[in-house]
């Protein structure tokens, strides 16, 4: 299936007719869609310390995350409300969650995607070998939002 439809013709809501749970979409219920961007962030805890060293670049997500309003919008149609966060805002955003489930969606290119650990220097390497390392991690997460926009403006729908 396609990135949006994973994310928007997901059935988990009553159905509007037959009342059957698990049954219908946000589209067939006719709900509105609220985007907020970047409300969580990918990090990993070194100790107590949230390392953000694998999230993506803020000019580069806020590229995707254009194209996936963009998109949405596109696709979902004019009868139904699509609102957004401003990206990269602190925002508070008070929601009521109904039921105890949390769905994670990942793309299969995410499922694939290495993941790159950057090695601990060795004592005689200098400081120059470390920001070689970080140069390369850089350039394969270049290369992996290319890939993700190339995959992006490929889709139809």
């Amino acid at each position: 299936k396609q990135w949006y439809q994973r994310r928007v013709r997901v059935r988990i809501f009553d159905h509007p007719e037959s009342g059957k749970p698990w049954d219908a979409n946000v589209l067939q219920c006719k709900y509105s869609i609220l985007i907020v961007s970047q409300f969580t962030l990918q990090c990993v805890l070194k100790g107590n310390k949230p390392d953000f060293h694998n999230a993506m670049r803020s000019e580069d997500s806020e590229t995707m995350y254009n194209k996936f309003v963009e998109i949405l919008r596109k696709k979902a149609g004019p009868d139904t409300l699509i609102q957004e966060g401003e990206f990269g805002a602190t925002m508070q955003v008070h929601i009521q969650n109904d039921g105890p489930v949390t769905i994670p969606i990942d793309s299969p290119e995410s499922l694939t995607v290495e993941k790159v650990k950057p090695q601990k220097p060795q004592k005689q390497k200098k400081k120059q070998n470390v920001e070689k390392k970080g140069e390369n991690t850089e350039e394969k997460k270049d290369e992996e939002v290319e890939k993700v926009t190339e995959d992006l403006a490929k889709q139809n729908f």
